[in-house]
């Protein structure tokens, strides 16, 4: 089994602005889970998670779609 290439991309997650609503979670399942009160966790803890590049796109949408604009990709 190969390793997946990594984007070059990093998602952060900004606790301040999240209000829970689950749709990053939903678009990122491979990366991300939800809490018991529905805010994301990344699998690997803390609040960046690098992005593998065949879900670069999926990022993309988590962060366009986020209503509170609590998602950044850098």
């Amino acid at each position: 089994m190969s390793t997946p290439t990594r984007s070059g991309k990093v998602l952060h997650i900004d606790w301040t602005r999240c209000d829970a609503r689950g749709s990053c979670t939903e678009l990122l399942p491979e990366l991300l889970r939800s809490d018991p009160w529905g805010y994301p966790l990344p699998a690997g803890g803390g609040s960046d998670v690098a992005i593998p590049a065949h879900l670069a796109a999926a990022a993309r949408d988590a962060v366009g779609l986020c209503p509170v604009l609590a998602l950044r990709l850098s």
